[in-house]
């Protein structure tokens, strides 16, 4: 059977951070229910505890801490994510027990009925679908599936409000638009909530798939073992999905429930675009749409901040390729991102292009452009020179400043991303107070546990330096990263059980990785020169000065450049359009620019590790 509908799908961002473990999701790399099953093959490795241990599960990890954050039951039937909860619950002391009324305790729902699966294990006890909920709003729901209840024909019982204190309701399916299709009676969330149930239903129906066609009474299951649901519900189930994206709180109890509980994952908490990929698998051609709104904004000398409204797509998107002044620059999964490592006083364009899970690609936005202010290039501030990830603790991170200054490292911090995750950990590691680098010095951070080259130490931090091979590390400065090690998104090893050193011909950080930027030494526990770091710029440890243009402002058809050194040359309008090109040669090099009209010039030029802008004006 086919089925249609529109997926408005954004990106997933500002996640927080999962701990994924490496490699876990090696063997996901097919695209519809080859896809489903794989992840069966993956996930259902469960080590079942038991119906009975998962109320001492709730009491540890439900709890609020991401609304009223004050560690009571985190109830999805009375949570008010906006305002005041109607009633709280205390873990253990509110257990049920007995109930008539709503508020009096909570107990454990299944999400998908215990009756659809006649209580057998592991069913009966799989943390990934069991809720803490309350009682008699459990007990409300009963064995009715989830769905979009119809205002107008509410259910009415006796002891209960119908919606609930929260909002939630029963009655009849609300059969029309994305829900037509069934008429019965149907269980509603409120919309907070919404995502977290259609993605436990994924869960369900993917770790079950060995079993769930023999469940065909239940009205949500079409009695397959591929699509699992009815369509109406399916539908259901994926707007829901886009609809509320995957919370913090999703995250952590998926994280709690592998490494703490039953060793098994939610899939389509850990990716999203695996709900897509598995229930409309069908052949992908059409592309998103372009972003639109791109503004560059909040330049400085070295940095510009881009932003944009997200495109939407048929199926989902996996990221938008940002394009600099016409040419590929990086991928981001973000509707936002800031370019570090420009020159002072120049002007660049940007437009932004989606690509979907298909590998589609939108329309470019608009172009976007700005001018970096005056000031220091990116060699005047920190970047990593050094990374050793040797056996157990042995691990340590370098950091060097080449600034020409002290630098007091107050606005600075360190911050880690794992296995394949695309946020930053919440986690950061800031310097200790009154830290500072002196000109040409570096500062060591060390694992408190490390037992080699313990001597060159300047601050002990086991968080930050718990990385592995394939841990992505940020050095950021007033909140904007200026130097990386690793790609975020990617959890391939790059860095395993080697020591890094940064080339003495690099002058600045980046926000992009470039394995070529460092040599690499396969020695495990290596700490090659740790505690200092040589710099070896030749031609740009030259003053500005030593590039001369003349005259300026120009009042006839020839500037004049003085250069020491093969640099190539590119003049630019204001409004970032590229209108002369040239290569100098060592001396004193003409150039004929009569065909410029009056105005204002951006001059760029670069030799092959540095580049240095001017300001020309022509009358």
């Amino acid at each position: 059977m086919k089925y249609y509908y529109i997926l408005f799908s954004v990106l997933y961002t500002n996640l927080g951070f999962s701990q994924i473990p490496n490699g876990y999701y090696n063997n996901a790399t097919g695209n519809g229910y080859v896809l489903k099953t794989q992840l069966y093959n993956i996930i259902n490795q469960q080590n079942d505890q038991g119906y009975s241990a998962i109320d001492g599960f709730f009491r540890n990890y439900d709890l609020d801490n991401y609304y009223e954050n004050n560690n009571t039951i985190l109830d999805i039937y009375s949570e008010n994510p906006d305002g005041q909860d109607p009633y709280n619950f205390t873990p253990f002391n509110d257990e049920c027990g007995n109930y008539s009324d709503e508020g009096d305790c909570y107990n454990k729902e299944h999400i998908i009925p215990k009756s659809v699966f006649n209580e057998n294990t592991p069913m009966q006890g799989d943390a990934h679908s069991l809720l803490p909920t309350d009682g008699r709003v459990n007990g409300f729901r009963g064995n009715f599936p989830m769905g979009r209840v119809d205002n107008n024909n509410l259910a009415s019982q006796s002891g209960i409000s119908n919606p609930t204190q929260n909002g939630s309701k029963l009655g009849d399916n609300l059969n029309s638009g994305y829900s037509s299709g069934y008429s019965g009676t149907v269980f509603e969330p409120i919309d907070e909530f919404k995502g977290d149930i259609a993605r436990i239903h994924f869960y369900f129906a993917t770790r079950y798939q060995n079993q769930i066609s023999n469940w065909s009474s239940y009205a949500m299951f079409n009695g397959s073992s591929d699509q699992v649901f009815e369509t109406v519900f399916l539908n259901i189930l994926l707007e829901w999905h886009n609809l509320d994206p995957v919370s913090q709180k999703e995250i952590d109890r998926n994280d709690a429930i592998y490494y703490d509980h039953q060793g098994n994952r939610n899939p389509f908490v850990d990716h999203p675009e695996y709900v897509n990929a598995v229930w409309n698998a069908e052949d992908d051609s059409e592309a998103p749409t372009a972003p639109s709104n791109l503004v560059a904004s909040n330049p400085t000398a070295t940095s510009i901040d881009l932003n944009w409204i997200p495109s939407t797509d048929n199926v989902g998107l996996s990221g938008y390729d940002i394009y600099k002044d016409g040419s590929y620059y990086t991928n981001v999964n973000t509707t936002y991102t800031t370019i570090i490592g420009l020159s002072p006083e120049t002007n660049y364009c940007y437009t932004v292009v989606a690509i979907d899970s298909s590998n589609n690609s939108s329309l470019p936005s608009n172009e976007a452009c700005d001018t970096t202010t005056s000031g220091s290039s990116g060699s005047a501030d920190l970047f990593f020179s050094e990374y050793m990830e040797g056996s157990s603790f042995n691990k340590a991170l370098e950091i060097a400043n080449f600034s020409g200054s002290t630098i007091n490292l107050s606005n600075y911090e360190l911050k880690l991303s794992s296995n394949g995750s695309s946020t930053w950990n919440s986690n950061s590691y800031s310097f200790p107070n009154n830290a500072s680098i002196a000109n040409t010095g570096v500062y060591v951070i060390m694992h408190g546990s490390a037992a080699v080259c313990t001597d060159v130490e300047d601050d002990l931090n086991n968080s930050i330096n718990g990385f592995n091979g394939n841990d992505v590390i940020g050095l950021f400065k007033n909140g904007v990263l200026i130097d990386i090690l690793g790609t975020l998104g990617d959890d391939s090893d790059y860095a395993k059980n080697i020591t890094l050193v940064r080339n003495a011909d690099v002058a600045a950080g980046s926000s992009i990785f470039n394995i070529n930027e460092w040599t690499i030494y396969d020695d495990i526990n290596t700490c090659e020169d740790l505690g200092s770091h040589t710099q070896t710029l030749g031609i740009s440890q030259i003053a500005n000065d030593a590039i001369k243009l003349y005259p300026n402002p120009l009042t006839g058809n020839t500037l004049f450049i003085d250069v020491l050194e093969k640099v190539n040359l590119e003049i630019y309008n204001l409004t970032g359009k590229k209108v002369f090109n040239y290569s100098l040669n060592p001396g004193t090099n003409p150039l004929p620019i009569s065909s410029l009209n009056s105005g204002i010039y951006i001059v760029q030029l670069h030799t092959i590790r540095k580049s240095w802008t001017r300001k020309i004006i022509k009358q």
